[in-house]
């Protein structure tokens, strides 16, 4: 089936941003308003309206360039702050010294803080810190001496300033986290599947050419004995794997890239009846016992336990013999549907399984329990030494099959 690739873009830092260009927006017009309430207040007021006038414009065409951290440049961030430092020392020319010395505001007033947590945002806590140290010598120096006023601003606006970075750069931690969990796990479940596809088909067909040729000698034996080496290697190769690291866009504020796996759903609309992909299985040694009435699952579901069904069969042939005997018998519930297969070979010896996954045999693991893991269903399977081997398979009637987004 054919795949198509896409990318998950996942962050948590881009409505910082936004509410960064929503902050500047309102301070700049907060700051114009503020000066207006007290215009004739003022020694130079030509100043100061200069200054807003600058303002104002600077704020509206710099709103994209805080728009994302792509967008937001260290040049940019310092003609900024620059300007924000000048309209704090400009209002010792512009206002009165009355006012200034009775505790008024500077001329950008809170817009300042805007310039700083923009160095929050893009660098982290330690560019706030720089960001707000700069700020707070520049009010110190409009000031002409620490006030208490001025020292509880400054403290306000650097603690502020510096928490805000700290929490961006463990929210940037976290979403790398975050996407490296999501792309293992899809990359996990890759694999599974492809273990499932190889263990069904391709290591049946080299065990049973190893068993075949062994069996006749000769130069089939040589034959076999390389079908058991490739077999080997293709073990541990499916029972290994890497997992691609995950990638961050060149925006960081746009945050990591998850790449997903999209399967084209070509499934027919309607369930599918489930005795009809069991039906084949049936023969003069596998008994099948299915209710009167169709069961309909979901066309991935049903094709997925019918799958098992068949990895179950084959290891009924490859450990018990090509002429045991097996019973499908199939039980329709009102919440789910239960399979059951059961040979009459010897058993399994206790600790058998878990030897096996060690040795890269995942028949039992990936092809029967992996499918009803990915189903929400589960495999049990219970097996008394001298009394053969039962596989139950429950799966929920509303299973839809394996996720399409891997």
């Amino acid at each position: 089936m054919a795949k198509r690739e896409r990318v998950m873009r996942m962050s948590v830092e881009q409505p910082l941003w936004r509410a960064l260009t929503g902050y500047r927006v309102l301070t700049v017009l907060y700051a114009i308003g503020l000066f207006a309430t007290a215009y004739d207040k003022f020694d130079r007021p030509w100043v100061a309206v200069a200054f807003f006038a600058f303002l104002l414009v600077w704020t509206l065409a710099t709103l994209p360039r805080v728009s994302g951290a792509a967008n937001c440049t260290k040049r940019f961030l310092a003609a900024d702050l620059t300007v924000a430092l000048t309209g704090i020392l400009l209002t010792r020319v512009a206002d009165s010294a009355s006012r200034i010395d009775a505790g008024g505001p500077t001329l950008p007033s809170i817009w300042t803080a805007g310039a700083v947590l923009a160095f929050a945002i893009k660098g982290g806590w330690r560019w706030a810190a720089f960001a707000s140290t700069l700020v707070a010598a520049a009010n110190i120096v409009e000031r002409g001496s620490p006030t208490r006023d001025t020292v509880h601003n400054v403290i306000l606006v650097w603690v502020a300033s510096i928490a805000i970075g700290y929490v961006v750069e463990v929210a940037r931690a976290s979403e790398r986290t975050l996407a490296r969990a999501l792309e293992i796990e899809a990359a996990t479940r890759e694999r599974e599947r492809l273990a499932r596809d190889i263990h069904d088909g391709v290591l049946q067909v080299l065990a049973m050419v190893q068993r075949r040729g062994s069996a006749l000698g000769g130069e089939a034996a040589e034959l076999g004995r390389m079908a058991g080496e490739q077999e080997a290697a293709l073990r541990t190769l499916v029972s290994g794997g890497l997992v691609p690291v995950s990638r961050i866009s060149e925006d960081a504020a746009l945050g990591a890239l998850v790449l997903a796996v999209d399967e084209p759903d070509e499934e027919p609309a309607g369930p599918l009846d489930l005795r009809v992909l069991l039906a084949p299985y049936a023969t003069a040694r596998v008994t099948l016992s299915e209710p009167g009435a169709p069961v309909p699952l979901g066309p991935p579901a049903a094709r997925e336990v019918a799958a098992a069904v068949g990895a179950a069969l084959d290891n009924v042939r490859r450990h018990v013999g090509e002429d045991a005997r097996a019973w499908i018998l199939v039980e329709d519930e009102p919440d789910a549907v239960i399979v059951t297969v059961r040979d009459e070979g010897p058993g399994i010896p206790e600790g058998r399984l878990a030897q096996a996954e060690d040795e890269g045999r995942l028949g039992v693991a990936l092809s029967i329990r992996g499918r009803l893991r990915e189903l929400g269903g589960t495999a049990e399977l219970i097996s008394v030494p001298g009394q053969g081997t039962e596989v139950e398979l429950k799966v929920p009637k509303d299973a839809r099959g394996k996720a399409k987004t891997r």
